[in-house]
């Protein structure tokens, strides 16, 4: 078995939808969101790889065994490290038009240079600076793609980042990205918490129109279902009850505060 089919682990969950999951604690154990799952969606003539992940190992031998003739789109969900660092295999990557610029230029992960795992030499030797795409395409909100008797729209979902995405497919999944999971939850300073609120409010709604929707996130647990977005709201929401508690967490300039149900960690940018 090669060694990047010894990293990423590969899953069918449909007909039509492949599970890539990596590690990210590999790079650094302060991330304890495994898995990152990416996800890739197989149309009659076209697929739609979402993240390319953490550059590790290579990611696109896996995929074009995956999708046959059928051409092929990469989205990025947003710029965040563990969605983008696989896209110089890949000749075009389209991401949210607030988020072009990110990926455009070499990606700097120059803060991995303490990390006590062996890994990181993957990004020493490239100076850790990642190449990107050649092109880069931008998405709004409301783009619709079609894949061949699949339909994907994309929803801008601003909150964890300004150009972070949702999809949702004609075939009632909605893809979450970073905007909700479980597990350690990456917030913007407490002024900006009712544009999180506000996507999230987004989303719920969508949910209680559209009843049949299965939940993918990025991280952690899939699929999901409304709960996730209403105890994330809750949760959030709450944290003001639970801000006497937060301490500082430099390594991601951040507060952290524990939620009560134990579901989630919030760290808030200090920044």
């Amino acid at each position: 078995m090669s060694s990047n089919n010894q990293h990423f682990e590969i899953s069918k969950r449909k007909d039509y939808l492949f599970v890539i999951n990596e590690n990210i604690s590999l790079v650094h154990p302060v991330y304890t969101n495994d898995p990152l799952n990416m996800y890739l969606l197989l149309g009659t003539h076209t697929a739609l790889l979402l993240d390319t992940g953490c550059g590790l190992y290579p990611l696109k031998p896996i995929v074009d065994g995956l999708i046959g003739e059928r051409s092929l789109l990469v989205f990025n969900t947003h710029y965040h490290w563990d969605h983008p660092l696989g896209n110089v295999e890949f000749e075009e990557v389209y991401i949210h038009e607030n988020e072009v610029d990110k990926v455009s230029k070499p990606y700097d992960v120059s803060f991995f240079k303490d990390s006590p795992n062996e890994i990181v030499k993957v990004y020493e030797d490239q100076n850790f600076l990642i190449p990107p795409a050649k092109v880069i395409k931008p998405l709004k909100d409301g783009d619709v793609f079609d894949l061949g008797e699949i339909e994907v729209k994309v929803i801008h979902c601003p909150g964890h980042s300004p150009g972070s995405i949702c999809l949702l497919t004609s075939t009632s999944e909605l893809f979450t990205s970073d905007v909700a999971y479980y597990g350690d939850q990456f917030l913007p300073k407490r002024e900006s918490f009712s544009e999180v609120l506000e996507t999230l409010s987004k989303l719920i709604d969508l949910c209680e129109k559209q009843k049949d929707l299965e939940l993918y996130p990025s991280h952690r647990k899939y699929p999901c279902d409304k709960t996730l977005l209403t105890d994330l709201y809750n949760g959030i929401e709450n944290i003001e009850n639970l801000w006497h508690t937060k301490k500082a967490f430099d390594f991601f300039e951040a507060w952290q505060i524990d939620d009560d149900s134990g579901k989630f960690r919030y760290y808030i940018s200090r920044s």
